[in-house]
Protein backbone atom coordinates (compact mmCIF):
# COMPACT_ATOMS: atom_id res chain seq x y z
CA UNK A 1 0.00 0.00 0.00
CA UNK A 2 1.07 3.14 -1.19
CA UNK A 3 1.01 6.66 0.98
CA UNK A 4 -0.69 9.91 0.07
CA UNK A 5 0.22 13.44 0.46
CA UNK A 6 -3.17 15.78 0.09
CA UNK A 7 -2.30 19.68 -0.56
CA UNK A 8 -5.20 21.94 -1.53
CA UNK A 9 -3.71 25.37 -2.64
CA UNK A 10 -6.64 27.74 -2.27
CA UNK A 11 -6.72 31.06 -0.28
CA UNK A 12 -10.71 30.94 0.06
CA UNK A 13 -10.46 27.69 1.04
CA UNK A 14 -8.17 27.72 3.86
CA UNK A 15 -10.00 30.68 5.15
CA UNK A 16 -13.20 28.23 5.28
CA UNK A 17 -14.86 30.75 2.58
CA UNK A 18 -15.40 27.71 -0.26
CA UNK A 19 -15.50 23.87 0.48
CA UNK A 20 -12.42 21.90 -0.79
CA UNK A 21 -14.37 19.98 -2.99
CA UNK A 22 -11.30 18.97 -4.73
CA UNK A 23 -9.34 17.93 -2.38
CA UNK A 24 -11.88 15.42 -0.84
CA UNK A 25 -12.23 14.08 -4.07
CA UNK A 26 -8.73 13.13 -3.59
CA UNK A 27 -8.94 11.40 -0.90
CA UNK A 28 -11.92 9.51 -2.03
CA UNK A 29 -10.61 8.29 -5.13
CA UNK A 30 -7.28 7.25 -4.01
CA UNK A 31 -8.38 5.70 -0.53
CA UNK A 32 -10.75 3.44 -3.52
CA UNK A 33 -7.55 2.20 -5.05
CA UNK A 34 -6.27 1.09 -1.41
CA UNK A 35 -3.81 4.28 -1.05
CA UNK A 36 -3.26 5.27 2.61
CA UNK A 37 -4.17 8.74 2.79
CA UNK A 38 -1.57 10.11 5.58
CA UNK A 39 -2.29 13.79 5.14
CA UNK A 40 -4.25 16.29 4.21
CA UNK A 41 -4.55 20.02 4.56
CA UNK A 42 -5.80 22.95 2.96
CA UNK A 43 -3.10 25.69 2.87
CA UNK A 44 -3.34 29.55 1.43
CA UNK A 45 -1.69 30.07 -2.19
CA UNK A 46 1.46 30.75 -1.00
CA UNK A 47 4.96 29.54 -1.67
CA UNK A 48 7.16 28.82 1.09
CA UNK A 49 3.96 27.20 2.90
CA UNK A 50 3.83 24.99 -0.05
CA UNK A 51 7.27 24.62 -0.27
CA UNK A 52 7.84 23.87 3.48
CA UNK A 53 5.02 21.36 3.56
CA UNK A 54 6.37 19.30 0.66
CA UNK A 55 9.48 18.76 2.21
CA UNK A 56 8.00 17.68 5.59
CA UNK A 57 6.28 15.05 3.63
CA UNK A 58 8.87 13.99 1.12
CA UNK A 59 11.60 14.50 3.92
CA UNK A 60 9.93 13.84 7.34
CA UNK A 61 6.99 11.87 6.67
CA UNK A 62 8.16 10.07 3.85
CA UNK A 63 4.99 9.56 1.94
CA UNK A 64 4.92 7.43 -1.32
CA UNK A 65 2.87 10.26 -3.42
CA UNK A 66 2.00 14.08 -3.17
CA UNK A 67 -0.77 14.78 -4.69
CA UNK A 68 -1.51 18.99 -5.04
CA UNK A 69 -4.92 20.26 -6.13
CA UNK A 70 -5.52 24.25 -6.99
CA UNK A 71 -2.76 27.23 -7.78
CA UNK A 72 -1.64 25.85 -11.66
CA UNK A 73 -3.21 28.80 -13.53
CA UNK A 74 -2.74 32.15 -14.67
CA UNK A 75 -3.46 33.96 -11.44
CA UNK A 76 -1.07 36.25 -9.69
CA UNK A 77 -1.82 33.83 -6.28
CA UNK A 78 -1.26 31.08 -8.58
CA UNK A 79 2.51 29.16 -6.84
CA UNK A 80 1.85 25.67 -7.05
CA UNK A 81 4.17 25.37 -9.65
CA UNK A 82 7.19 27.46 -8.36
CA UNK A 83 6.69 25.38 -4.88
CA UNK A 84 6.85 22.34 -6.23
CA UNK A 85 9.94 23.20 -8.67
CA UNK A 86 11.70 24.52 -5.39
CA UNK A 87 11.30 20.95 -3.94
CA UNK A 88 11.89 17.96 -6.89
CA UNK A 89 15.00 16.74 -7.62
CA UNK A 90 13.91 15.12 -11.33
CA UNK A 91 10.88 16.44 -13.17
CA UNK A 92 8.38 13.93 -14.17
CA UNK A 93 7.42 16.04 -17.20
CA UNK A 94 4.89 12.68 -18.67
CA UNK A 95 2.62 13.31 -15.70
CA UNK A 96 1.90 16.99 -16.13
CA UNK A 97 1.58 16.41 -19.96
CA UNK A 98 -1.02 13.52 -19.88
CA UNK A 99 -2.65 15.45 -17.37
CA UNK A 100 -3.20 18.33 -20.42
CA UNK A 101 -3.83 16.44 -23.35
CA UNK A 102 -6.40 14.05 -21.40
CA UNK A 103 -8.00 17.49 -20.37
CA UNK A 104 -7.44 19.29 -23.84
CA UNK A 105 -9.81 16.16 -24.91
CA UNK A 106 -12.64 17.73 -23.35
CA UNK A 107 -12.11 21.64 -23.51
CA UNK A 108 -9.14 23.95 -25.24
CA UNK A 109 -8.67 25.66 -21.63
CA UNK A 110 -6.76 22.87 -20.21
CA UNK A 111 -3.73 24.23 -22.35
CA UNK A 112 -4.15 26.86 -19.33
CA UNK A 113 -2.54 24.49 -16.85
CA UNK A 114 1.07 25.13 -15.33
CA UNK A 115 0.86 22.44 -13.39
CA UNK A 116 4.62 20.29 -12.43
CA UNK A 117 5.24 16.88 -11.76
CA UNK A 118 8.56 15.30 -10.11
CA UNK A 119 10.26 13.06 -7.62
CA UNK A 120 12.27 14.21 -5.01
CA UNK A 121 14.04 11.70 -3.03
CA UNK A 122 11.13 8.65 -2.63
CA UNK A 123 8.35 10.59 -3.07
CA UNK A 124 6.64 11.56 -6.25
CA UNK A 125 4.46 14.86 -6.08
CA UNK A 126 1.87 15.63 -9.24
CA UNK A 127 0.22 18.89 -9.73
CA UNK A 128 -2.99 18.55 -10.35
CA UNK A 129 -5.75 21.52 -11.25
CA UNK A 130 -7.74 23.32 -9.14
CA UNK A 131 -11.30 22.12 -10.26
CA UNK A 132 -13.62 19.32 -8.99
CA UNK A 133 -14.61 17.98 -12.62
CA UNK A 134 -10.39 18.33 -13.85
CA UNK A 135 -8.97 16.61 -10.76
CA UNK A 136 -11.61 13.34 -11.84
CA UNK A 137 -10.63 13.49 -15.28
CA UNK A 138 -6.74 14.04 -14.32
CA UNK A 139 -6.59 10.92 -12.13
CA UNK A 140 -8.65 8.83 -14.19
CA UNK A 141 -5.88 9.96 -17.03
CA UNK A 142 -2.70 9.29 -15.09
CA UNK A 143 -3.84 6.01 -12.37
CA UNK A 144 -2.98 3.32 -14.11
CA UNK A 145 0.87 4.73 -15.32
CA UNK A 146 1.25 6.79 -11.88
CA UNK A 147 1.08 3.63 -9.76
CA UNK A 148 3.54 1.97 -12.19
CA UNK A 149 5.60 4.82 -11.60
CA UNK A 150 5.31 4.11 -7.43
CA UNK A 151 6.23 0.64 -7.39
CA UNK A 152 9.52 1.23 -9.57
CA UNK A 153 10.40 4.20 -7.19
CA UNK A 154 9.72 2.18 -4.78
CA UNK A 155 11.42 -1.05 -6.42
CA UNK A 156 9.24 -2.89 -6.45
CA UNK A 157 9.31 -3.40 -10.08
CA UNK A 158 11.70 -3.62 -13.02
CA UNK A 159 10.87 -0.77 -15.32
CA UNK A 160 10.11 -3.12 -18.08
CA UNK A 161 7.09 -4.18 -15.66
CA UNK A 162 8.54 -7.22 -14.54
CA UNK A 163 8.91 -8.30 -10.48
CA UNK A 164 11.88 -8.05 -8.60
Amino acid sequence: MYTVGILTASDSGFKGIREDLSGCLIKEFMAQRNYEIQYYKVLPDEIEGLKDTMIYLCDTLKVNLILTTGGTGFSKRDVTPEATKMVIEKEAMGISEAIRYYGLLKTSRAMLSRGVSGIRKNTLIVNLPGSHKAVRESLDAIMDGLHHGLEILNGDVKECGQNK
